[in-house]
Order: C-alpha cells, then sequence, then structure tokens
C-alpha cells in the first residue's frame, strides 16, 4: 500500500513542478538551518562530559563580597594546600595557572623556531583529575620537578617534527630551558582547559611569585583550583565548611570571600565566572523552530491553495472508489517525498556553509560531524515530523473534499482551509518575520552606541605592541625615545594595559585619607608612566598629572572615586593620601581625570588610580598619524625587533581591541541579519501559493469589476489589501513580543539604548514593502487578463 502512495504521489508532483520546487526550497532552507543550529547545540553540550569522574569533578570559585558581589573562576594561592591537608573531602586537588600566548623557542637547531602558544602551569594531579590521557612518558619522571613539562601531540610535531619529543629540551618566555618529559594526546576542543604546553608547577616560581606561594592576601583569575572529590559528598555542607578558612586566613579583609564549588559540566554554561549563557543554546534552538514553522506554514498554504486546481483530480478518485484514508496517505506521500528532497538538500547546504558558519562561531565542525549518530537521528526526525506535521493538515482538507462539489468546480474558502485557519497561518508567519527585524536593528543599535560613543579616551590610530616582562627601564626608556622621533608617531606610552579592552586588570583595596578602616569597595589599577593621559587623551577635571618617579608616590585618580567616596567636587581628592595593595602603595593623590569605560558596556565604569610601576608594564601604546601610517608602522617593528631580538613582534589597534569585546554581539547581529533574511525569503515563497489560491478563487470577480470599469489599480488593491492588515495585526502581535525579548536582552548592558517607537514601525514597514513587492507581479498579470477568459464558463 505504501508503494502504491509513493509511486502516485511522485506521478503527482512530477505534474507540479512548479509547486513542488517552492515547496523544496523553503524547506531545505529551512533543513539546513536547523541542522547548522542543532550542530551548533551538540558541540556545546558535549563540553567536559567526555571525563571519567565527571560528576565528582570541581572547580572552586570564589563570591567576593564587598559594596557588591564579584565572582570569580579563581581562589587564593594558598586554598588548594589547606584544602587538601585541613579536610578530607577530596581524593585529588591540583592547581593551574593559565597564561595565553607566551612565546616558546627550540634549544637545538630548530632554536629559529619561536611560536605563541598557550601554556598551562599544572600540578601533576591535575592529570588525574580530568584523565587527559599521556601518549608516550621519559622514565619516572613526573610534573614535581621543576622546569619540566608535558606537551601536544600538535606542539610536538611543530616544534620537534616527527622526531620524538621525549628528553628534549626548549625555552619558555626566553628564561627557562624546560624538558618534555611526556606527550599528551590532543586535547579535545570541548574542554575548557586549553593549552599545549603544560610546565608543572613549580615551574611558575620563577614567573611568578604570589601564585606559586602559598598566600592568602587576594586571586589572581590567572589561577584555578580542580577536585576530585570522594563519592557521595554534601556540596552544601563543604561550602558552609569552607567558610572557616575565609575567618582564619583572612579575618580583616573587607573583601570577604566565600568559595563556592562549581562542577565540571557547569563551568562552560555559567556566564558568571566567563562560561558562557546557557540562554544562547535555547535562543539557538527557538530560532531554528522558528524557521521551521515558517517553512511548514509556507507548505501548508500552498497545498491547500492547490485545491481548486486538484479538484477534478480528487473528485475523480472518490468517484472511482477512493476513500478519505487512502487520499490523507497520498498527500503525506507527497510531503515525504517533498521532505526528503528538501532534507538531502538541507545537508548540502549545510556542509557547503559549515566552513562559514566555523568562522562565524568559532567552530572545528567537519563533515564528519554530520555522519554523528545524533545528527542522523536529528535528521530523521525532522524528516518524520515535519512530514507529518506539514503533510496532515492538507491531507485531511483535501481528503474531505466532496466529489460533487469538486467535479462541478464549486469549492468554498471552507472547502479549502478555512479563511480563519489561512490568516491565522499567515499571520504566524509575518509576526515571526517583525521579530526578527526588530531583533536586528535593535542590536545593530546596541553594538553601534557601544562601538561609537564617547568612552572617555582615545581609540583611534592607537598601536598597542606587547613588551616582555622584567624589561631593563632604561632600555624600554630608550625604545620610547627612538620611537618618538619616528615622523608619524604623536607620542607613546607603556603601561600595564590600555584603557578598556583589556584583561590585564588589577583589583586591589583602598584606604582614604587615614580613615581606620579599608573601603568596602575595590579600586582597578593602570599602572603607567607619566605619557599615559597624553596619548589616551585623558580629561583631567582636577590638579595635575603624577611625575615620573622609581617608586609610586604619586597618583592620578577618576572621577569614581570620589563619588564611591561620597565626596561632592573631585577637588576634595586633591592632596589626600591613599594606600592600596595592604599598605605596600602610599602615595598622594595630585590629579582626578575624567571617567571613562575600562570595561566593556555590561558593566559599570569603576574606580581606577593611575601610577607609576615600570616592573609591571606589559604593552607599549603609540599614537600615531593616520597618513603614511604604513611606513611608521614599518619603523616602529625595525625599532622594536632591534631591541628585543629575540623576541616575536606583534600589534594590533586599539579600536579592534574594543571592537572586540562585541564579539559575541556581532555574531548575534550577523546572525539575526541571516535568519531575518530567510524568515522573509521564505515567507515570500509561500506568498506565491497564497496568491495562486485569491487569483484562482476570484477569478471571475476580477472579470466582472474588469467589464464594470475597474482599474488595474483597484483590482492590485483588492488583493493587497488583506495582506497589509493581516501584516498590521501580526505588527500588533509582534510588536509586545519583540520588545519583551529585546528588553531583556539589553538588561546585560550597564549602558544602554532605548527601545524607540519606531523600531517596530520600521520592522512592520519593511514586511509589508517586501509582501507587496513579491505579490505585485501574481496581482498585476491577474488584472491585466482579458476578461472574457475570466468570465468563460467551461
Amino acid at each position: 500500500m505504501l508503494k502504491n502512495h509513493l509511486k502516485i504521489a511522485w506521478r503527482t508532483l512530477r505534474k507540479r513542478k512548479i509547486f513542488a520546487a517552492i515547496n523544496i526550497l523553503g524547506l531545505t532552507l529551512g533543513f539546513g538551518c536547523a541542522i547548522l543550529i542543532f550542530l551548533f547545540v551538540t558541540h556545546h553540550l558535549q563540553y567536559d562530559n567526555f571525563h571519567n569522574n565527571s560528576d565528582r569533578i570541581y572547580r572552586v570559585v570564589t563570591e567576593e563580597h564587598r559594596d557588591d558581589v564579584d565572582y570569580e573562576a579563581s581562589v587564593p594561592p594558598g586554598f588548594a594546600q589547606s584544602f587538601k591537608t585541613d579536610y578530607d573531602y577530596a581524593e585529588k586537588v591540583a592547581k593551574i595557572s593559565v597564561r595565553q600566548h607566551w612565546q616558546v623557542n627550540g634549544t637545538d637547531y630548530r632554536s629559529n623556531r619561536r611560536f605563541h602558544e598557550d601554556i598551562v602551569f599544572a600540578e601533576p594531579d591535575f592529570f588525574e583529575i580530568l584523565n587527559f590521557p599521556l601518549i608516550e612518558k621519559l622514565g619516572d619522571h613526573s610534573l614535581e620537578e621543576p622546569n619540566t613539562a608535558y606537551i601536544t601531540e600538535s606542539f610536538s610535531k611543530k616544534m620537534f617534527g616527527e622526531e620524538s619529543a621525549l628528553g628534549k629540551t626548549f625555552v619558555l618566555e626566553n628564561e627557562e630551558t624546560i624538558q618534555v618529559i611526556g606527550v599528551l594526546k590532543e586535547l579535545p576542543k570541548t574542554t575548557v582547559i586549553q593549552g599545549t604546553v603544560f610546565p608543572s608547577y613549580k615551574t611558575l616560581k620563577s614567573y611568578d611569585q604570589f601564585l606559586s606561594s602559598n598566600s592568602w592576601g587576594g586571586i589572581s583569575n590567572a589561577l584555578q583550583c580542580f577536585v576530585l572529590l570522594r563519592p557521595n559528598q554534601d556540596i552544601a555542607q563543604i561550602e558552609n565548611t569552607l567558610i572557616s578558612l575565609v575567618s582564619k586566613n583572612r579575618p580583616k579583609s573587607k573583601n570577604v570571600h566565600r568559595y563556592k564549588l562549581q562542577r565540571l559540566d557547569n563551568i562552560h554554561f555559567n556566564n558568571k565566572y566567563g562560561g558562557i549563557n546557557v540562554n544562547l543554546l535555547w535562543v539557538f534552538g527557538l530560532i531554528g523552530l522558528f524557521i521551521i514553522i515558517v517553512a511548514c506554514i509556507n507548505f501548508i498554504n500552498i497545498s491547500t491553495a492547490q485545491a481548486y486546481t486538484r479538484s477534478k483530480e480528487i473528485g475523480i478518485r472518490k468517484v472511482l472508489g477512493s476513500f478519505r484514508q487512502h487520499l490523507f496517505w497520498q498527500f503525506i506521500s507527497e510531503t515525504f517525498i517533498i521532505s526528503l528532497f528538501a532534507i538531502i538538500l538541507g545537508l548540502v547546504f549545510a556542509i557547503l556553509v559549515l566552513p562559514a558558519f566555523n568562522e562565524l562561531f568559532d567552530l572545528d565542525l567537519s563533515i564528519t560531524s554530520l555522519l554523528n549518530v545524533k545528527v542522523v537521528g536529528f535528521v530523521l526526525m525532522l524528516l518524520i515530523g515535519v512530514s507529518l506535521f506539514a503533510g496532515s493538515y492538507p491531507g485531511i482538507i483535501l481528503a474531505r473534499i466532496l466529489p460533487t462539489l469538486a467535479l462541478k468546480g464549486k469549492l468554498t474558502q471552507k472547502d479549502t482551509g478555512g479563511k480563519l485557519t489561512r490568516k491565522v497561518l499567515v499571520t504566524s508567519q509575518f509576526a515571526i518575520s517583525i521579530i526578527f527585524i526588530v531583533a536586528t536593528i535593535i542590536i545593530r543599535k546596541q553594538i553601534s552606541y557601544a562601538v561609537n560613543a564617547d568612552l572617555g579616551f582615545d581609540t583611534e590610530s592607537i598601536v598597542i605592541v606587547e613588551i616582555p616582562e622584567d624589561i631593563e627601564t632604561v632600555k624600554l626608556e630608550g625604545l620610547q625615545e627612538r620611537i618618538n622621533t619616528l615622523s608619524g608617531v604623536k607620542n607613546n606610552t607603556a603601561c600595564l594595559a590600555s584603557p578598556g579592552a583589556s584583561s590585564n586588570n588589577w583589583g586591589t583595596g583602598v584606604r582614604y585619607n587615614n580613615r581606620p578602616e579599608v573601603e568596602e569597595f575595590s579600586i582597578s589599577a593602570k599602572l603607567a608612566d607619566k605619557d599615559y593621559l597624553n596619548t589616551f587623551n585623558l580629561k583631567l577635571v582636577a590638579g595635575r598629572n603624577f611625575y615620573q618617579t622609581d617608586s609610586i608616590s604619586e597618583v592620578v585618580v577618576n572621577e569614581k572615586l570620589a563619588q564611591k567616596l561620597g565626596l561632592a567636587n573631585p577637588q576634595e581628592l586633591i592632596g589626600k593620601q591613599v594606600e592600596f595593595n595592604g599598605a605596600t602603595i602610599k602615595a598622594s593623590i595630585v590629579g582626578v581625570v575624567a571617567d571613562f569605560h575600562d570595561r566593556n558596556f555590561h558593566e559599570t565604569k569603576t574606580p581606577i588610580f593611575i601610577a607609576p610601576q615600570s616592573n609591571a608594564f606589559n604593552e607599549l601604546a603609540i599614537k600615531v598619524y593616520s597618513q603614511n601610517a604604513k611606513a611608521t608602522l614599518e619603523g616602529i617593528e625595525r625599532l622594536w625587533k632591534e631591541t628585543f631580538p629575540k623576541y616575536i613582534y606583534e600589534f594590533d589597534f586599539l579600536d579592534e581591541r574594543v571592537a572586540q569585546q562585541y564579539q559575541e554581539e556581532q555574531r548575534f547581529l550577523l546572525m539575526s541579519k541571516l535568519f531575518s533574511g530567510l524568515a522573509i525569503f521564505i515567507s515570500c515563497l509561500g506568498l506565491y501559493g497564497l496568491i495562486s489560491f485569491f487569483v484562482a478563487q476570484r477569478r471571475k470577480e476580477i472579470g466582472i469589476r474588469k467589464v464594470l470599469g475597474g482599474k488595474v489599480g483597484d483590482i492590485l488593491l483588492l488583493f493587497t489589501q488583506d495582506f497589509l492588515k493581516l501584516i498590521f495585526v501580526a505588527g500588533i502581535v509582534a510588536s509586545p513580543l519583540a520588545w519583551y525579548v529585546m528588553n531583556n536582552w539589553l538588561e546585560n548592558y550597564k549602558y544602554r539604548i532605548t527601545i524607540d517607537w519606531w523600531v517596530f514601525a520600521l520592522a512592520i514597514g519593511a514586511t509589508a514593502i517586501i509582501t507587496m513587492v513579491t505579490i505585485s507581479y501574481q496581482a498585476i498579470k491577474a488584472a491585466t487578463v482579458n476578461p472574457i477568459k475570466s468570465l468563460r464558463i467551461e
């Protein structure tokens, strides 16, 4: 029986190629998008779900309770040792310190090989906790020894070629010689800890005295602590017990810590601690669902619109003995064949788009990802689900047509699906399109506002160049003087970090004007030389700039500090004494600069102090003239390489750094543009079927109107006014939904745009214009047909 249904369906579709092609095209785009979105979602759901005992693996994180609560994916350096020795909750405890973009050099004949790699200093138990498998190991050596390291397969081949890396050495950051004692199997891209070189944690002592100690003085986002708990532990009880560590090791600190255990499978999806927002997956899933719904609505509209053209076929089949269920399954078979073609083409579409999709979302999906059992199951579910969902309603409607009415051509709207049902379906399509358009406009406005707003500092024509750590002050100042002699350079400054767009933010406590207590809030340090204000054009609102000295005796602060201290006028800060970092820094406030956005627009402005401390400088910021910038950049590179011949030279522009802070928003913007376009395009395909329906239904009415003197414009209005009403209704339905969704999205920003009424008007107007353009051709064609043909009765 099924075979006969498929044969009949195939013959029918071959006769109705145009309608089949339109349906296939709409479903192809819907299926292709759904498959890509499914790959995106499953890729993120695979994060860290492959480790043994993953339900017992936790990262210890910190809630910092001051005037507000900050969330840090780190703990003090001394926490791991205390947790290991003072409690019996864990089988394994290990610290790691992640350093991105560190230089690695060869030590033999390949010494000219220099790479920037992601480095993870790790204690030995780290590999017992996360079970990253070793391919080979050097004797009984372990990461208990300083200056030893595990490396990944890819780094081994890059540094040592096809030779065994065991026992060989390399130089890290032009300082320490490291011996390879093990080669790790390549780490999956779906693990939150990414690195290619894993030196022993004891090696870190050469680079960072604080993190290599057991200090409780503060925390750094460069350190993380992982634990493998014993079975059947009560997490809440452990967290309550850890409160005693705070009172024992930080009894007088205003920065009150609360140590929490974060389960491994929560790390990737907890945006408080640097993960992604899990709502992102829901958003993607809903977008895929909406696109499929739009495609299915098209199919239903086009299929029911064919009732007039297929009425005689249906009547004859019924007269010859076909029952309703036979006709129903025939239409389901037609839908299945169309869906099968569409799903195959959708897979081809997904394969073709996959490289661009990977680049957009920073993924590494391959064609083999489409052969995954989950993907195959999803594709089959889509095929069956859409065939039943899109085919059932048209099948029921067309199968119940009475043969007497069908053969006489006296079908009404009720016989072909009902006027109300069709209006609801079309209105739903328009509403989805309007929501997508509104989202696109608002995301674009917010990104433009964030990138183009007055940040309080200059970003244009500023080149950021990394400088080696622990550089001699005389050597650095000599380089700066020579760079300033270049004709294309305006000025430059050495600093820990540029304003905004930087992860090198150092937060510390502050004691103001010899007050008995440290303030509740923290302050961010911008360690820099005296040219910092001029290079970034920071505006002084009170006092003066600090003088360059070997030790910090003068500081410049921002207006936010005055606000936090409850002072009415920034001028009141001038001359007051401040202490930072547990009174290790004592200085006088000599200047106040206007507030600037040191962080992205998701966060509020914070108190900041600027002071000279040359041993903390990481970057050189160079203000250049836009004319002949290429020659200037070449000159900077030449001078830099002459000064640091053993290091890799790299630079970027500050405005690009600022823009990168909104990379996720840029992706959302592009995504909303693409899916808005697809939703509108697929909807326009469906309009073809609706216009065909209306033309067939009102053919005689058009002929009569023309005989009675009706003009083409009048007849065009006859067709378009119904759609304009539906778009208006869709706008009323979609606008509050779009406002609610986008207003919630904007709540993530401390500095945000307002949602204006014209955004919704523009979205509704754009939908109306696109719709009118789509249907005008067929409407005008129907209006210009000779009325004799329309009124002829066969």
